[in-house]
């Protein structure tokens, strides 16, 4: 079976595809008439992990809508939220289980999305050895119960693995240029050793792998104030509003010439310094599309799916600004250590060999992103 190597060589696997588990054929269903032992002809029994996170219930809910998939869900909701998959709890082809994959997993299925990691910098920096052993541990737990079970296997991986890139945009034949030992390093180098550790069981065992290199992904369900600039501003936009000159306790302001005329409460738009540094932003079901387009495909990747339009954070602030409401400020803080000055992907594979390019621009898919934060934080429209 010939395969993409991440420098675009084509290379085979030295041994075939496992042979998958004879349990996948044969399924044994009861009515209330009587019991019948018959096959059961099924499209996919599918596995996401984290799949009660933000892009893992999209993905959940996009292969639920095909009515002859079966899917289970693992996640130990460290960033998940059985709330996002309330819609299938109870639902005769959804299976949810509270499960860390840095244990081992015994199930049967078809293919394994390896979503499981937390994905925000407050998260990964609150726990960088939990995140590093989900990265590592995990995908040897997913790898081996793939070559168990003659599954086919989606990791995936980041944007962060071309670090601060010297390369811009990035294609995926370039290695990156991350900090080993940096305080973002657990995400970033446990993602690189993940996708090391899917093309060594590719391999040497004949794994089937596919391997989606994310980049930034906003849209409904992303955590409220979990760190990533999107989530931040759309949140801040919305908790930001003026005051009557009756209300105004004298309460210290950012900008204190704005303030003399509209008073205000709440949180203004911060924006890490200098405020040049770019970003591209994926609408979910982009991303979903892309994922299942890659997991169905023929080419292992790497390859990158994102949206290739770039904005610096200035610019997305005013637009958050323009969209949700004129009156927020905009201030300056400080920056974190090792963020990546520039990310923009060059989505020349994805195109090519899977068909799949971006649909939703930023400014349509920002105003759907509002509506599911107004509802979850019960800020009504002006």
């Amino acid at each position: 079976m010939a395969n993409e190597s991440s420098n675009g060589k084509h290379q085979s696997s030295s041994k075939p595809p496992p042979t998958p588990s004879p349990l996948r054929n044969s399924k044994f269903f009861q009515t209330s008439e009587r019991i019948s032992h018959c096959r059961l002809q099924s499209n996919m029994r599918i596995l996401v992990t984290g799949g009660a996170g933000f892009i893992g219930s999209h993905l959940v809910d996009r292969l639920m809508g095909n009515d002859k998939n079966e899917v289970i869900v693992a996640d130990n909701y460290f960033t998940g939220s059985k709330d996002n998959l309330r819609k299938w709890i109870g639902h005769p082809r959804f299976e949810l289980i509270r499960h860390d994959v840095t244990e081992p997993l015994l199930v049967e299925v078809d293919q394994i999305y390896h979503l499981a990691c937390p994905a925000s910098p407050i998260f990964y920096k609150y726990n960088p050895v939990k995140t590093i052993k989900t990265n590592v541990i995990g995908t040897l737990n997913m790898l081996g119960l793939a070559k168990r079970v003659g599954a086919r296997i989606l990791l995936t991986s980041t944007s962060e693995v071309y670090g601060d890139p010297l390369v811009h945009p990035q294609d995926e034949s370039y290695w990156g240029n991350v900090n080993p030992i940096g305080v973002r390093s657990c995400y970033d180098e446990g993602k690189r050793v993940a996708e090391t550790l899917m093309f060594d069981y590719h391999r040497q065992h004949g794994i089937e792998i596919r391997i989606a290199r994310i980049f930034n992904t906003y849209g409904p369900r992303m955590n409220i104030d979990d760190g990533r600039v999107v989530s931040n501003f759309i949140a801040q936009a919305l908790r930001y509003y003026p005051l009557l000159p009756s209300a105004f306790n004298g309460t210290a302001i950012v900008d204190a010439s704005a303030s003399a005329l509209h008073p205000c409460s709440g949180e203004p738009l911060t924006v890490q310094a200098p405020g040049t540094q770019t970003r591209s932003f994926c609408y979910v079901s982009d991303m979903v599309d892309g994922l299942i387009r890659l997991m169905e495909g023929e080419h292992t990747g790497p390859i990158n799916i994102g949206n290739p339009g770039e904005f610096t954070m200035q610019e997305l602030a005013e637009t958050v600004k323009e969209l949700i409401d004129h009156e927020v400020t905009i201030v300056s803080v400080e920056n974190t250590p090792d963020d990546p000055r520039q990310r923009k992907p060059d989505i020349t594979k994805a195109k090519e060999l899977l068909g799949w390019e971006p649909k939703i621009k930023l400014r349509d898919g920002l105003p759907l992103m509002e509506e599911d934060f107004r509802q979850r934080l019960g800020i009504p429209k002006k």
